[in-house]
């Protein structure tokens, strides 16, 4: 079959989009590639549809188990083999998945960084057939990246251990310098870079300054229509956030890491079918989401780079129509984005204070641990030893990067299931419905060793089987519970840590610049960027994003509202600066202080504009400055009393 009858066949396409065929077309001929396509672009049709077409296995390396797991899900749907070797399955279920890549049975197998350091791993694929390799979020294997995943680097190992076997590298956000340092770090041995625009000529990009949060993104829901994404930096707030919503009439509803994978599965159901408009939700939302008619993405709180911000906000418009992407700041934005910074990279006494509780908490000796897991309750740790939590689990993170543990946050997936009756007792259960009927004969021809211990259960296929929904199938699991014929484990929710190294003496852990300074210097420069293009009132927001990731711009968008301010200043429906200084003037003449903040925040004008003018009135000593409070000078005043 041609690459466009599998896309037909598979996917319903007539034609493929953008630069889709020409990547399909250079990693078809074995060429080393690299593709970068912005958010929507449809960069897994350009692994999906090749790995159709050649003979063997396309193992796809991605950071996410939730985005693996999306992505099995939605190629199992078609009609396409594919799997997903992640931390929540067993030995037995693994050696299983691999053994039917030996036997041709899968086209597609997806595997996490970490997944390349196992040695049973490289045994097993010495006898695959593998067609080639994807290295989706590429951008992760560059230290200049937003998003730098120490694993990365290991996939120069899988390069050796397939030689000849062409690397197709994807990424949604790159700068030019990543772009090199990806090529860098996958050792390409071909210059096939294909780039498709990171103009979204169809999405408005705002940024507007407000005192109240809430109360602006009720009032741009009330003047605007159709689906929303509201992005915040807090779990709790995805909540609060959505019942404020819910009390202004909106239907909302809200998704996190932390919640219960059932009923996250519910809330982002209820949104993706228009049961509900919005939805709140922090960062851990998104990727793998096809929802093409979002018509606004708010953010409530600032992203930490200009990379997260762009992946996020082109989530908006996916469908070509015209959309929104609202960025809001506070008066304590910039302020709080430099916060994060120290919150990130805790001092490296604190890091090591960490890593000496953590054993402490598990009762590890020095020269002890190695290989040791554990489920890792962040908040119960925090409580014990009174640490703030985002700052330990930065610390834990860095002790991550550092080789020091293996620290994952991704939740698992699946239930652990364990029939408490004997098989033959089965046959004679009354007690039972019809649909938990169906439910153990699931189990019980699916799950291998179900009745001598606990076995890894999807509950997504199983409800794609019975023709149920997820949250039915966790409802069965515990009426069948309370009657004694099964016992589960729902899926995790709380980090899980490995001792990768028996444990040293606090003193003794490394904190190398690699994962330390270079990291802390990173996130510097990303947040000093993203305040860069908050504090933009002059090059359209369009123009300033396609230069960051390198690419030209003749021409502005038309859309964004520093276009808007401009062609309003052309007609002239926006104040100049004598109007600037007029409002000004107005604002402090009642003689008081007033917070510079809030000057910038009662004003409509550019910021640069009312800095200029603000900056002007002390240097003339028409005003004075004190502890970010500006008022009338007195002798200014005397001054206009006297003429």
């Amino acid at each position: 079959m041609t690459h466009k009858e599998i896309l037909k066949q598979y996917w319903g396409y007539d034609s493929f989009r953008g630069i889709q065929e020409e990547i399909i077309d250079s990693i078809s001929k074995g060429s080393d590639t690299l593709g970068l396509m912005p958010t929507g672009g449809g960069k897994s049709i350009t692994f999906q549809v090749p790995a159709m077409a050649m003979p063997g296995v396309c193992i796809v390396i991605t950071p996410l188990i939730s985005l693996m797991n999306d992505q099995v899900q939605n190629l199992r749907r078609r009609g396409i083999t594919a799997y997903a070797l992640h931390s929540g399955l067993c030995h037995q279920q693994i050696v299983q998945v691999l053994d039917n890549c030996i036997y041709g049975k899968i086209k597609l197998l997806y595997i996490s960084p970490e997944r390349i350091e196992s040695p049973f791993f490289l045994t097993k694929l010495k006898h695959i057939k593998v067609s080639f390799i994807t290295v989706d979020e590429a951008h992760c294997i560059s230290q200049w990246g937003h998003d730098f995943r120490p694993a990365y680097k290991k996939i120069t190992v899988l390069r050796r251990h397939l030689p000849g076997k062409a690397v197709l590298a994807l990424t949604a956000t790159a700068t030019p310098k990543v772009i090199q340092d990806i090529r860098t770090q996958l050792d390409f041995k071909d210059d096939n870079i294909f780039r498709m625009s990171f103009r979204r000529d169809n999405l408005s990009y705002v940024v507007r300054r407000t005192k109240d949060i809430t109360e602006e993104i009720i009032h741009i829901l009330k003047n605007t229509q159709g689906s929303a994404i509201i992005y915040t930096m807090s779990r709790l707030k995805t909540h609060e956030l959505s019942i404020e919503l819910e009390k202004a009439g909106f239907t909302s509803t809200y998704f996190h890491a932390g919640l219960d994978i059932a009923v996250k599965n519910k809330h982002q159901e209820d949104w993706q079918t228009n049961k509900k408009r919005v939805i709140v939700a922090t960062n851990a939302f998104g990727m793998g989401i096809d929802k093409p008619d979002v018509r606004i993405v708010i953010h409530a709180d600032v992203p930490n780079s200009i990379e997260a911000y762009f992946q996020e906000a082109g989530r908006a418009g996916r469908d070509g129509q015209h959309a929104y992407a609202v960025l809001l700041l506070s008066p304590s934005a910039e302020s709080t984005m430099r916060k994060r910074l120290a919150n990130a990279f805790p001092d490296k006494a604190f890091i090591r204070d960490v890593y000496e509780h953590i054993a402490y908490f598990y009762q590890i000796g020095v020269g002890m641990g190695k290989g040791h897991s554990f489920i890792f309750p962040l908040a119960k740790f925090c409580a014990q030893y009174k640490y703030m939590q985002n700052q330990t689990d930065a610390a834990m993170r860095i002790l991550h990067n550092a080789g020091y543990i293996f620290y994952n946050t991704d939740p698992d997936s699946f239930y652990r299931v364990h029939f408490t009756v004997k098989r033959d007792e089965l046959y004679r259960l009354n007690d039972i419905d019809d649909f938990e009927d169906q439910i153990i004969e699931y189990l019980v021809r699916r799950c291998e060793g179900i009745f001598t211990d606990y076995v890894f259960v999807d509950d997504e296929d199983m409800a794609r089987k019975l023709k149920c929904r997820p949250q039915s199938i966790h409802v069965a699991f515990s009426f069948l519970r309370r009657k004694h014929i099964i016992d589960f484990v729902p899926p995790r929710t709380n980090p899980k840590l490995t001792f990768l190294i028996d444990r040293v003496d606090g003193y003794e852990v490394k904190l190398g610049k690699d994962v330390y300074e270079t990291r802390r210097k990173v996130m510097d420069d990303n947040i000093e960027n993203m305040i860069a293009y908050c504090r933009e009132d002059i090059i359209c927001r369009q123009t300033f994003l396609v230069r960051y990731f390198g690419e030209t711009s003749k021409t502005d968008c038309e859309a964004c509202d520093i276009c808007i301010a401009k062609r309003k200043q052309a007609s002239g429906t926006t104040p100049d600066s004598a109007g600037c200084l007029s409002d000004i003037l107005a604002i402090l003449s009642d003689g008081k202080p007033h917070r510079l903040s809030e000057i910038y925040q009662s004003l409509h004008h550019p910021q640069n504009m009312t800095e200029q003018t603000i900056l002007t009135l002390y240097t003339e000593g028409k005003v004075k400055i004190e502890n970010n409070r500006i008022c009338i000078a007195t002798t200014y005043t005397q001054t206009a009393k006297d003429s």
